[in-house]
């Protein structure tokens, strides 16, 4: 059974920076794609950043310089990093994976997801 668990989301004032890990098990992450999507409330899940199984990234505009995707495959998990983190970035944040290789940059793409981890960014 593949489960894919994200953890280090919080509470953290703006400028302020959280690194999200998502562990994997029962699934190996590397050579494969993998993607963080975040929800805000009333808002559709959407692609914040994704790396593909030749470590290709994609990043959203609004986190491009600001976010970094990076994969530590010895402890079979995939991090984002978050930094000068703005209110605009609360949401609850999702890492997926699945059995393509390529930059995947839509959610019906992947097979595997997380079950979020809330990030709150206060003014």
């Amino acid at each position: 059974q593949v489960q894919l668990v994200e953890s280090g989301g919080g509470l953290v004032q703006a400028g302020g920076s959280l690194r999200l890990p998502c562990a994997a098990s029962g699934f190996t992450f590397s050579s494969y794609a993998v993607g963080w999507f975040r929800q805000a409330p009333g808002k559709e899940r959407r692609l914040v950043a994704a790396a593909s199984g030749d470590d290709k990234t994609y990043y959203t505009g609004s986190v491009k310089g600001r976010f970094t995707i990076s994969r530590d495959n010895a402890k079979n998990t995939v991090y984002l990093q978050m930094n000068s983190l703005k209110p605009e970035d609360t949401a609850v944040y999702y890492c997926a994976s699945g059995w393509r290789s390529a930059l995947l940059y839509s959610d019906n793409q992947y097979n595997y997801w997380g079950q979020g981890t809330q990030v709150t960014v206060s003014s």
